[in-house]
């Protein structure tokens, strides 16, 4: 099956809060900023992004098996989720799509509970503490992974 040149862009629960919660550590740049990042990332390696960002768990599990159907991969900053949910780990892994876990702050430099990513092992690539330019980042090396 071939798959359209489109990655999914997935952000979940409290980055709709991006450029206001806490920019000590998240900085000031706000999710349009992160998509408008990233689409451009996305444009030069030939790709166009399909952005989604819930506070819902259900809503990101859908998506992701949404793009099973029209995308070639998929780049996720699960936030919170990452600590918790094999919900999650379960639906990326059941699409069978490259994915790249992104997270703006180095989470091994914060709160031991951080340290733990349910999707660590099976993420084709990780970018953790670059900020948010990690998401360009994540989408170069997940489209060089891409046939």
């Amino acid at each position: 099956m071939t798959f359209p040149r489109r990655i999914l862009l997935v952000n979940g629960p409290n980055l709709n809060l991006l450029g206001s919660r806490e920019p000590e550590v998240y900085g000031t740049a706000t999710l349009a900023d992160v998509e408008r990042l990233t689409a451009e990332a996305a444009a030069a390696e030939g790709f166009e992004i399909r952005a989604i960002q819930s506070n819902h768990e259900g809503v990101l599990i859908d998506a992701i098996h949404a793009a099973r159907e029209d995308c070639a991969g998929i780049v996720i900053n699960p936030g919170g989720l990452t600590h918790t949910s094999v919900a999650l780990r379960d639906a990326l892994t059941g699409v069978s799509l490259p994915f790249a876990e992104v997270h703006i702050s180095n989470v091994y430099a914060r709160e031991e509970f951080r340290h733990h990513s349910y999707l660590h092992d099976v993420a084709a690539v990780r970018v953790i503490g670059e900020g948010v330019e990690g998401y360009a980042s994540a989408v170069r090396q997940l489209a060089a992974l891409i046939p």
